[in-house]
C-alpha cells in the first residue's frame, strides 16, 4: 500500500479540519513548505495538497501550491476548489502529477469525463460521502448522489483512481472506514484511496491487510502519533 502524506492549506497555513468543517481547524504551521522535508521524506510515495480555501469558494493559492510542488521530491497531487478547465489546466501546469477533482464531478460531470480523457492517468475523482451519500462544495452539501454510483460514473470516464473519505470520520482519528471503502472499491473497479479517519498504525496495517492500495494521513502525522518512516514501512508491508 501506498502512503500519502497530506498537507491542507487554509489562508496560506497548514492546518487540519474536524469532519471537514472550517470552524473546527486546527493550524499546524504557518509556513507549509517546511513541512515537505519532513511529509515527502522518510519513504512517501505521494503529497496529498488540499486548497481548504479554493474548496470553500474562495480565492486558490496557487502561488503557493507552486512553491510547494517545486520544493517535493516525490509527486504531488493537487485538490480543493478544481472546478473548470482553466483550474484544471493552472493546477498541471504548476507541475502538479495529478489533479483532484470532486464537486465538478457531480455538478459538471461532462467537464470531467473530458477532463480524464484529455489527461489519462492524471485525474483523480474525489468520492467524499456521508452516510454514503456524496457531499460537495466543501462537504456542506448534498451532492444527491451515492458514493458507489459517482464510483462507477467515474471508472466509466477513465479516472485513474478514487479518493474516498467518509467525512464524518475525517481528521477524528477515530479509524477509517474499511468497509466502505473495500465495497466502493469492488463497486467501481477501479483504485481506490483510502482518507479520513487513520489514527494508528494498526489502523494502517488494517487498510493493507484488506487490499485497499493508498492512503491519506494527515492529523496523525501532524499529531506525532507516528512518524512518516513508521508509518511507510507499515503501508509497505515491512511491518
Amino acid at each position: 500500500m501506498k502512503l500519502f502524506p497530506a498537507i491542507d492549506l487554509l489562508g496560506g497555513r497548514a492546518v487540519r479540519l474536524e469532519e471537514g468543517r472550517r470552524d473546527r481547524a486546527t493550524v499546524f504551521h504557518e509556513r507549509p513548505v517546511e513541512l515537505i522535508a519532513e511529509l515527502a521524506s522518510g519513504g512517501a510515495d505521494r503529497l496529498h495538497i488540499v486548497d481548504l480555501d479554493g474548496a470553500f469558494g474562495e480565492l486558490r493559492q496557487l502561488s503557493l501550491i507552486a512553491e510547494l510542488v517545486a520544493a517535493s521530491p516525490i509527486p504531488v497531487e493537487v485538490g480543493g476548489g478544481i472546478r473548470d478547465r482553466a483550474a484544471i489546466d493552472a493546477v498541471l501546469r504548476l507541475g502538479a502529477q495529478f489533479v483532484v477533482l470532486g464537486t465538478a464531478a457531480v455538478r459538471t460531470p461532462a467537464l470531467v469525463e473530458m477532463a480524464c480523457r484529455a489527461h489519462p492517468g492524471r485525474v483523480i475523482i474525489a468520492v467524499d460521502a456521508r452516510d454514503g451519500v456524496v457531499a460537495v462544495d466543501g462537504w456542506t452539501t448534498s451532492g444527491g448522489i451515492t458514493a458507489i454510483a459517482l464510483g462507477q460514473r467515474a471508472a466509466g470516464w477513465g479516472a485513474a483512481a478514487l479518493l474516498y473519505t467518509d467525512v464524518a470520520r475525517d481528521g477524528l482519528g477515530g479509524g477509517p472506514n474499511i468497509a466502505a471503502t473495500a465495497q466502493l472499491a469492488q463497486a467501481a473497479g477501479i483504485e481506490v484511496i483510502a482518507s479520513g479517519g487513520v489514527g494508528s498504525l494498526d489502523d494502517l496495517a488494517a487498510l493493507r491487510d484488506a487490499g485497499i492500495p493508498a492512503v491519506v494521513v494527515g492529523r496523525a502525522l501532524y499529531d506525532g502519533r507516528f512518524s512518516v518512516a513508521e508509518a511507510a514501512r507499515v503501508a509497505h508491508g515491512a511491518a
